[in-house]
């Protein structure tokens, strides 16, 4: 979520015109927010000479990246090239910078600035600053740095790992403090993970000197994509693209008994290019939508689990994911533009049955028609507003006639700025473009940090061999089954999901949980899709499940119970993974042709798995074309899983139900087919027959 000039978090609240139920209360609003700010950091809001020079800071840091973004490309070919260590270097530079100056050291010093954030800040510039002007002789002293080395590159951790902490919370700095003691005393430790151990100068040398810790591949990443992603998100909001997709959303869906979800559902996969974040994207749909969801019938949680769900979404999808997926392209040395390959077909997956248990929904609530009023119509806000859809399919567009992705999001930000003029209400000039050069690099600050920190644990994972230990260990606990590794793999994800950011999640699990998978035979982009998608669902996990929570501050729904909601929303990201890695001709789901096979088979398995989640979403909302009996239920969720997970299951029919089924798959097909048939011959059920969860 963009944040204004001074750094507070803002999450744009709409017009409550746009509704005619009214709109969320600033209380409701406040307590969403508190959740945005648990993911982004509680910034200070300053005001006068600190405000001017803290923003002058953030202007200056979204012009540099942008010039390096375009240096030695046409037409500035004859320009000076940012080499990639520099640019690393001054990319931490500026973050920390502004880490210190815009995140307090506690809450009694919020909204002001102390003098010892300006000298935190300085020295981390200054010590960055040694480092560039060292140049190759201070490189070629990481195996043998000296003491002045050391001095400040122990001064330069903990000065990370505090603004860290501002930015993120305890959890992440306390993790890379955990790494470093295990790099340390890696001989006083019980077998398997014991290791010769490494003195503090040689460690300090490999995370500060070396491009394999704190400065390596996800720092690499911050500084050439993630910050350009931001700053073209900033550009999108503050002209205004966010409202109008919320807008058209609700223009085109509204009006309909299901209209209110399948507006939350639209706009989630629309808003999350320039929100970027999954909480800030639930609290500022939910702030729209939810008076319409409550007065078309929708209960509490319920509605709140949809939010939750709709914010997820926001980090799954092309052409602008989280900040994991470029860390995918980075680890694997892949064009971003594969990613959103690989992403596009679990996208449409997801979304199609988000919309599928919307449906179900409004039959399940009884959801009525709500009156919508809306100032233009569909063809006017598409006539004077549709040229911010093209700047979404500008990104893709740039990548496939050949520019790089960094030279493709800048364009895209350069066209996002022309065409903002095309509306004098949307025209990026004067205070807004300020606000838009300064929010695109204060957006990028907590994962900035987190890549930083994330470098610390990378770093003694390559110089220790944890990762081949730790693979060899899951495998060894597993007995060598994929099924049972995935599973587990799917389990340390998770947990760590529940601690730090998912950015971090995915780095750390990409470096030690990956290998395991990759061991069995699972193809390296399954692996590492599979641990992003993963690293995501903490966003709806307890007890850190901070968009459930946001979505229940606004709905005014008990948490917990919005989080088992979003869990079942969510369960198209919870089994789409394990088909792509367990089942051979899964990796037709990334957009890949499975081996001896065909195009053909990609479209099988969509179909397969569509069907699938289809059924396995009727049995979750314990509803198909009427509700279900309790035995209509277990039998579309064995077909559902029959469909999704049929080399798995094959075995298990045979071994539980004793039955020799050849072909799984349409075996799950007929029994689903056969449910609805009967539901439709049969339609007049009692309520009292079953109850939902």
């Amino acid at each position: 979520m963009a944040k204004d000039l001074q750094g507070a978090a803002e999450t744009g609240p709409p017009d409550p015109r746009l509704t005619s139920q009214g709109a969320i209360s600033d209380q409701q609003l406040r307590e969403a927010e508190k959740f945005v700010e648990a993911e982004e950091g509680a910034a200070n809001r300053l005001i006068g000479i600190a405000g001017i020079a803290v923003t002058g800071i953030a202007i200056a840091m979204t012009l540099f990246h942008l010039y390096a973004s375009i240096a030695g490309a046409w037409p500035f070919s004859d320009f000076p090239i940012v080499a990639t260590q520099p640019l690393r270097y001054t990319h931490v530079a500026f973050v920390m910078a502004l880490a210190f100056l815009l995140f307090p050291l506690a809450k009694r010093f919020r909204n002001r600035i102390m003098w010892f954030d300006v000298v935190a800040a300085a020295v981390s510039v200054g010590v960055l600053g040694y480092a560039l002007w060292g140049g190759e002789d201070f490189t070629d002293r990481a195996t043998l740095p000296d003491r002045l080395d050391i001095i400040l590159g122990v001064l330069f951790i903990v000065l990370l790992l505090e603004a860290t902490r501002r930015t993120t919370g305890w959890i992440m700095p306390v993790v890379a403090v955990l790494f470093i003691l295990y790099a340390m005393f890696g001989p006083n430790l019980p077998p398997p993970w014991t290791h010769r151990g490494y003195d503090f100068s040689r460690l300090v040398g490999h995370l500060f000197i070396t491009l394999e810790g704190i400065f390596g591949v996800a720092v690499d990443v911050s500084s050439s994509l993630i910050i350009l992603f931001t700053i073209y998100g900033a550009f999108l909001q503050h002209s205004g693209a966010g409202k109008f997709f919320i807008d058209f959303s609700m223009a085109l869906l509204g009006g309909k008994p299901n209209s209110a979800g399948r507006t939350v559902v639209l706009s989630s996969f629309l808003l999350g290019g320039p929100s970027g974040s999954g909480v800030a994207t639930t609290v500022t749909i939910g702030a729209v939508a939810y008076p319409m969801m409550a007065r078309s019938g929708f209960e509490k949680n319920a509605a709140g689990g949809l939010l939750a769900a709709g914010g997820l979404g926001a980090i799954l999808s092309p052409p602008v994911l989280g900040a994991a997926a470029f860390l995918i392209a980075e680890f694997l040395k892949i064009s971003y533009l594969d990613v959103i390959w690989m992403a596009t077909i679990p996208t449409l997956l997801y979304y199609a049955s988000l919309l599928f248990m919307v449906d179900l929904d409004a039959r399940r609530f009884g959801a009525q028609r709500v009156p919508y009023v809306q100032e233009q119509t569909l063809w006017q806000l598409t006539s004077r507003y549709g040229f911010h859809f093209i700047s979404l399919i500008a990104v893709v567009a740039f990548m496939l006639v050949g520019y790089s992705p960094m030279l493709a999001v800048f364009w895209s930000t350069m066209l996002t700025l022309a065409m903002s003029f095309l509306r004098p209400e949307t025209a990026l000039k004067g205070q807004k473009f300020v606000r838009a050069l300064a929010d695109g690099s204060i957006g990028v600050l907590s994962a900035a940090t987190t890549c930083a920190s994330a470098g610390i644990i990378v770093g003694v994972v390559t110089l220790t061999g944890l990762g081949l230990k730790f693979s060899s260990i899951v495998i060894a606990y597993a007995g060598g089954s994929l099924l049972l590794t995935a599973l587990y793999t799917a389990l340390i994800v998770w947990v760590i999901g529940l601690a730090v950011p998912v950015t971090a999640s995915y780095i750390i699990c990409a470096v030690i949980a990956a290998p395991a998978l990759t061991k069995l035979g699972v193809p390296d982009f399954a692996a590492h899709m599979f641990i992003f998608y993963y690293a995501v669902l903490s966003e709806v996990s307890p007890p850190t499940a901070l968009s459930p929570f946001a979505a229940a501050a606004i709905t005014g729904g008990d948490p917990y119970k919005t989080t088992l909601q979003a869990w079942k929303y969510t369960m198209p990201a919870f089994l789409v993974p394990f088909v792509f890695v367990i089942d051979p001709q899964g990796i037709g789901l990334l957009m890949k042709i499975p081996k001896d096979g065909s195009v053909f088979d990609i479209v099988i398995i969509t179909a397969k798995t569509g069907i699938g989640l289809a059924a396995l979403a009727a049995a979750a909302q314990n509803w198909a074309i009427r509700r279900n009996t309790r035995l209509e239920r277990i039998a579309l969720a064995l077909a559902g899983l029959l469909l999704v997970f049929p080399s798995v299951l094959e075995p298990v029919t045979e071994l539980i139900l004793r039955l020799d089924i050849p072909y799984p798959a349409p075996f799950g097909l007929a029994i689903a087919v056969a449910i609805l048939v009967k539901q439709y011959l049969t339609p007049d059920l009692p309520v009292q027959a079953t109850k939902d969860p």
